[in-house]
């Protein structure tokens, strides 16, 4: 369904997934390298299934790995917002100075984000 749009109007909505993450992670996740760095990663990312989507078998079209990636992208924004707070105090500690052995996340947290990044993808999968 999706993939019959315009190859236009399915960057525009790879690139406002794209703008919806890196605009929450960086109010989430303080610092400047954040606003640098999740950029490139998410460009990264997309590049990287839009290959990924060529050299399986069935060899998937641009068309279909840019609505998957919307999708995924966006899945993986909602599913972090429940743990923003944490991650914001995660953040600020680091960017303090200072280092723990390890970061706890509680499981809700972990399920949440699991779970909305493969029904953002069943979704896509779905929809394309």
């Amino acid at each position: 369904m999706l993939t019959s749009l315009p190859l236009v109007h399915l960057f525009i909505m790879a690139a406002a997934a794209t703008f919806l993450f890196c605009f929450s992670m960086a109010k989430w996740i303080p610092g400047r390298k954040g606003k640098i760095v999740f950029p490139l990663v998410s460009a990264a990312c997309c590049l990287g299934m839009i290959l990924v989507g060529r050299i399986q078998y069935q060899h998937w079209p641009v068309r279909h790995m840019l609505v998957l990636y919307s999708f995924a992208w966006t899945g993986l924004t909602i599913g972090l917002f429940p743990a923003r707070k944490l991650m914001h105090n995660y953040a600020t500690e680091i960017n303090a100075g200072g280092k723990r052995e390890k970061y706890d996340v509680p499981a809700r947290y972990q399920v949440a984000a699991i779970s909305s990044v493969i029904i953002g993808s069943l979704l896509g999968i779905i929809l394309s």
